[in-house]
């Protein structure tokens, strides 16, 4: 039988049990400076985050289709001249499934960082892979709901890693302003929900699809954008995305909506205005020009013009154009015949 423990007299405890006491102590109080630490950090991100404003620049992309199609046009060619002046051009850069697929989207988003850090400008995409994009029109496609969840996932975690540049998102063209035409609203905020939810982080503007002033009613479309549930968790909406309505109107637009939704931003889509509409045609109508470069203007509800729609891409195979997203060298040339 063991001695028994005598009344008084103190328990050495075993040294193992120390040790292992200390060593738990340790990591603990590691885990607890890194857990501040983090804290103080994501705190300080948040509070230094700066949302756009006139003085923002965005990256000028180097592997956009101008500037692919000035390497291989004619030199000296009103097309070659076209898509240079083009290819310098700050615009926003299109992320589709077709040509940046789940396995390369992230490679692309961390290029275009690395262009943001040597411009010392801001990246700024376009999300164009919605599950029935373009309710089947000329920019039909998109992905799956399955495969939409993981491509907008890597699409976050690529944003995410280039924590120390501002990132500018257009998340979906017309898929809201579109959703009453294809009876799908319900469907397309839940896959705009699962796009929000995985991109968004510190220095992440997310703007959803406003249509233009041309389109929707402004009581129609803020209804429209409340139903989606998703106004309290990104920046604003993007205005007249690869549509050519005067700047005046969509400000004019822009500042009822935000009345209308709580005090909403917005950012308008200037690639294209320089001519204004061509009445109620928005697939490749004839006369146009470039509008206000990206950065031109804002106010208290509009936080930036952007170029949003590259100029001298088509809108899709009608008034002579090839398919939607294809470079084409005549409307190029007509885009820029006042600026070239």
């Amino acid at each position: 039988m063991g001695r028994a423990h005598r009344p008084g007299r103190r328990r050495r405890i075993p040294r193992p049990v120390l040790v292992t006491g200390a060593v738990v102590l340790v990591v603990a109080l590691l885990i607890g400076i890194a857990v501040v630490g983090s804290l103080v950090t994501n705190l300080f991100q948040t509070l230094s985050a700066r949302p756009p404003a006139v003085d923002t620049r965005i990256v000028t992309p180097d592997e956009s289709k101008a500037a692919k199609a000035a390497a291989q046009e004619q030199s000296g060619s009103p097309e070659a001249d076209a898509a240079a002046w083009l290819a310098a051009q700050p615009t926003t850069y299109w992320l589709t499934p077709e040509i940046d697929p789940v396995d390369e989207v992230w490679d692309r988003i961390a290029h275009l960082a690395a262009e943001a850090r040597d411009q010392d400008a801001t990246v700024s995409i376009a999300v164009y892979g919605l599950p029935d994009r373009d309710c089947g029109n000329h920019s039909a496609g998109g992905l799956d709901p399955d495969a939409y969840r993981e491509w907008t996932a890597r699409i976050g975690d690529a944003l995410r890693n280039a924590s120390d540049v501002r990132k500018i998102v257009v998340l979906e063209p017309d898929s809201i302003a579109l959703a009453p035409s294809c009876g799908s609203l319900e469907d397309r905020a839940g896959y705009l929900r699962t796009a929000v939810d995985n991109i968004r982080g510190v220095d992440t503007w997310i703007y959803l699809d406003g249509g233009h002033s041309a389109w929707h009613p402004v009581t129609e479309m803020a209804d429209l954008l409340r139903s989606t549930g998703l106004m309290g968790d990104v920046r604003g909406v993007a205005l007249n995305v690869s549509n050519y309505q005067d700047t005046a109107n969509e400000f004019a637009y822009a500042h009822q909506l935000s009345d209308l939704l709580g005090g909403t931003h917005a950012i308008i889509d200037t690639s294209r205005n320089g001519a204004g509409p061509a009445g109620s045609e928005w697939c490749n109508p004839a006369g146009r020009l470039v509008g206000a470069a990206s950065g031109a203007y804002g106010d208290g509800v509009v936080d930036t013009t952007l170029w949003i729609k590259p100029p001298g891409e088509s809108d899709g195979e009608c008034n002579g154009g090839p398919v939607a997203g294809k470079w084409w060298p005549d409307a190029a040339v007509e885009l820029t015949r006042e600026s070239r």
